[in-house]
């Protein structure tokens, strides 16, 4: 439990971090970390290509969504930095102009991929702030175990969709994008030879 004498950390503390870090303030607590790893990074952007397609820009899907990597977010006092967020067209028509530093629109779709360091931030901490942000799905994805967890609000808090992993569950259909079939193991790196 945090000392209630701790003070906050401030949007000053988190531009005061160097430029090769990532900074968040999750309940009130400034949370640095190094940009992530490879297989991090694979996941992030080859899940964000196959959604943006169909679902971004209607190629093969449906459409009407805006999606954005790493975007901030400001939520009274927590600033989040989602792996990828994705809007509603109905909620958000249009994407704010380029020199919008930040967003306070609630995401309907938010996607947290695991480094060893920020699991439990993203398990815990920044899942209670998406509930009651009401933020309507989160999907956590670990890159390092190959499981994607996805989750929809339900009342105050999220409800497990389920749990995919390994190679053995290939293609999926997961909400809120299951007008396509996903190839799950297309998100991991190789990994190294046991």
């Amino acid at each position: 439990m945090r000392d209630p004498q701790t003070r906050d950390a401030t949007y000053e503390d988190l531009k005061a971090l160097p430029e090769n870090m990532v900074g968040q303030i999750v309940e009130g607590v400034l949370i640095a970390m190094p940009r992530p790893a490879v297989g991090h990074a694979f996941v992030t952007s080859t899940l964000g290509a196959d959604l943006h397609g169909p679902f971004g820009r209607g190629r093969g899907g449906p459409g009407g969504w805006i999606f954005l990597d790493e975007p901030e977010l400001h939520f009274d006092r927590n600033v989040l930095v989602p792996d990828i967020a994705a809007w509603r067209r109905e909620r958000m028509p249009e994407l704010p102009t380029a020199s919008t530093p930040f967003l306070t629109l609630a995401p309907d779709w938010v996607c947290e991929v695991l480094s060893p360091r920020t699991a439990s931030v993203d398990r815990v901490q920044k899942r209670r702030v998406y509930a009651r942000e009401k933020v309507g799905y989160l999907w956590i994805i670990d890159p390092l175990e190959r499981v994607l967890t996805a989750y929809a609000l339900d009342g105050a808090d999220f409800r497990e969709l389920g749990t995919w992993g390994g190679d053995e569950d290939r293609l999926l259909r997961v909400a809120p994008f299951d007008a396509i079939e996903l190839d799950l193991t297309s998100l991991w790196a190789p990994q190294p030879p046991p």
